[in-house]
C-alpha cells in the first residue's frame, strides 16, 4: 500500500489505520518519491493527495494510467478539493475513487479494499480448504484445528494460491508471476521473505508443516508429515 501525501500528520494517520487494517505501507511526500518507489515494487493500491509540492496528484494519476505497467493499479484520490468539477476531473483522469477531506479513516480503508476487489475480479471470495486448513478470503483468515489468524494481504494471496494449487512444486519466479502479478523489479528473495512470514503465522495456529521447501526448486503446499495422504509422484521425486 503506497500513501502519497505531503502532510506528515496525515501520512502518519493513514499509515496507522492501514497497518491496523492489515496492510503493509510505504509513504511518499511528493510525486517524484512516489515514482521512485513504484519503479521498484507495485503495491496493492495507491492513495494520492491532489496537492503535492512538485506536481499535482491529478497529473501523477494520469501518468500512472498512461504507463502500461501501472495502468491497472488501484488508485484512490484523497483531497480537500470537494467540488463536483474536481471530482469529475479526478475520476476522468483515472482515479478509481475520490475521497474528500476531512475524511473517515475507516471509510477510506473500506473504499480502498472495495477498489482492490473491483480491480481483481478474478479473486474468488469463496472459502477454500486443504487438509483441515481453512481460508476465508473475505477477511483474509486462516484457521486450523479450531485456531485462526488474520494474514496480511500478500501472505494471504500467497497461501490462497498454494491452497488452491496443492501438492505441486512452484518455482519462486512462477510464484512471483502468479501471486504478485508483476515481478519485473522484484527479486526472487521476496518470495522467501513472505514464505517465512507465512510460516510464522501458520505455526501460531498449529499449522506448521503445510508450506514445504523443495531444495533447489521452490515451494509446495502439502499435508504435513503424519497425514496418511500420499504425495503425487512428481512432488515425491523432487522432494
Amino acid at each position: 500500500m503506497l500513501i502519497v501525501e505531503d502532510d506528515a500528520a496525515i501520512r502518519e494517520l493513514l499509515t496507522l489505520h492501514f497497518e491496523q487494517a492489515g496492510f503493509r505501507t510505504a509513504a511518499a511526500a511528493d510525486g517524484r518519491s512516489a515514482l521512485q518507489w513504484l519503479a521498484e515494487l507495485l503495491p496493492d493500491a495507491v492513495v494520492v493527495d491532489w496537492m503535492l509540492p512538485d506536481q499535482s496528484g491529478l497529473a501523477l494519476v494520469g501518468r500512472l494510467r498512461r504507463d502500461a505497467r501501472t495502468r491497472a493499479l488501484p488508485i484512490v484520490m484523497l483531497t480537500a478539493r470537494a467540488s463536483e468539477e474536481d471530482k469529475v476531473r479526478g475520476l476522468e483522469e483515472g482515479a478509481d475513487d475520490y475521497v474528500t477531506k476531512p475524511f473517515s479513516p475507516r471509510e477510506l480503508v473500506a473504499r480502498v479494499r472495495a477498489v482492490i476487489r473491483r480491480r481483481r475480479p478474478e479473486a474468488d471470495p469463496r472459502p477454500v480448504e486443504f487438509g483441515g486448513l481453512h481460508l476465508i478470503p473475505e477477511v483474509r483468515q486462516a484457521s486450523y484445528g479450531g485456531r485462526s489468524t488474520t494474514l496480511g494481504p500478500t501472505e494471504f494471496r500467497l497461501l490462497h494460491f498454494l491452497v488452491t494449487h496443492p501438492e505441486r512444486v512452484w518455482e519462486r519466479s512462477t510464484l512471483l508471476d502468479r501471486v504478485w502479478g508483476d515481478h519485473v523489479f522484484i527479486e526472487e528473495r521476496t518470495v522467501d521473505v513472505h514464505i517465512r512470514r507465512l510460516r510464522l503465522a501458520l505455526t501460531a495456529i498449529g499449522a506448521e508443516g503445510f508450506v514445504q521447501t523443495v531444495r533447489g526448486v521452490g515451494y509446495r503446499l502439502a499435508a504435513p508429515q503424519g497425514d496418511d495422504r500420499s504425495l503425487p509422484q512428481e512432488a515425491a521425486a523432487i522432494g
